[in-house]
This record gives C-alpha cells, sequence and structure tokens, in this order.
C-alpha cells in the first residue's frame, strides 16, 4: 500500500515521502490517526503544489531539532533522590523527572523522546539518550544524587 506521509514518522520517513507500507498497518493506524493519505493521483498533484512548504517546514524542525541538540549535548542534569544506605534509591527516576528537570534549563521535551530502557534506581551518572527529531540524537548525563535531608 503506498502513502503519502503527513507528519514525519520516525520508522517510516520524513513529511511528504511517498512510502510503501503493508495494508493493515496504513488501514489500521496511519490513515485512522492523520498521519498519511492514500498516495492517489490527485494527492500527489496535491504533495508537488505543497512541495516547497513542506521542504520549508522539514528544514525548519531539522534546525530546531538541531539547536536542542547542541543545547544539550554534555549537558550534565543533577536530580536528588532519596536513597538508602547501600546506595539503592526509595523508588526511581523516570523520563517524566528528567524532562521536569529539563524543563527548569528551559529544555522543552516529550518524555516519549528520552531513550531511556528502564528507570533509574541507584546513584551516581547515567547516560541518556534523546531523540530531538528525525535522525537527530543527543548525549547528556544524568547524575542522580542522594537527597539530603535536615
Amino acid at each position: 500500500m503506498e502513502l503519502i506521509l503527513k507528519k514525519s514518522i520516525s520508522s517510516l520517513g520524513l513529511e511528504g515521502d511517498v512510502v510503501t507500507v503493508k495494508p493493515g498497518y496504513g488501514r489500521n493506524y496511519l490513515l485512522p490517526q492523520g498521519k498519511a493519505v492514500q498516495a492517489t493521483a490527485a494527492n500527489l498533484a496535491i504533495l508537488e503544489q505543497n512541495k516547497a512548504d513542506i521542504e520549508a517546514r522539514r528544514a525548519k524542525n531539522q534546525k530546531q531539532a538541531e539547536d536542542i541538540a547542541k543545547k544539550i549535548s554534555g549537558l550534565t542534569v543533577v536530580i536528588e533522590q532519596l536513597a538508602g544506605i547501600d546506595e539503592r534509591l526509595f523508588g526511581s527516576v523516570t523520563t517524566a523527572d528528567i524532562c521536569s528537570k529539563l524543563a527548569e534549563l528551559n529544555v522543552e521535551l516529550d518524555k516519549k523522546q528520552i531513550l531511556l530502557n528502564e528507570p533509574i534506581k541507584t546513584l551516581g551518572e547515567t547516560k541518556i539518550l534523546v531523540k530531538v527529531g528525525f535522525n537527530v540524537t543527543a548525549e547528556f548525563t544524568v547524575n542522580v544524587v542522594p537527597l539530603k535531608t535536615h
């Protein structure tokens, strides 16, 4: 099934790309979600007319992603959590915690962009990978330190 993407999808392609997908994926997910339209002659003609707008949007999104990647690359974020004597946390540090800490540093990200296999459950530094845009990733460090209670 050939479709024209209306939004960039990391596993398929960028907005405006004509892609071939399995019929079930197209019918049950991409089309109902409004993420793609069928690659008919009429839709391909509309795509050609809107090519310049789509390219401008792609370039703008790419530049924004690269700016965010530069801003957070090499950054070290310190998060305080309650911990026991054996350096294990009471609870864990999740993507939501990391997002809220980045928001304090004026970096707005969605928690789905942070690629964390499992929540952080120990003290110390952890390298975190963030998917900022299509084919744009950045790496930063999260340092979990014990919460000092007085």
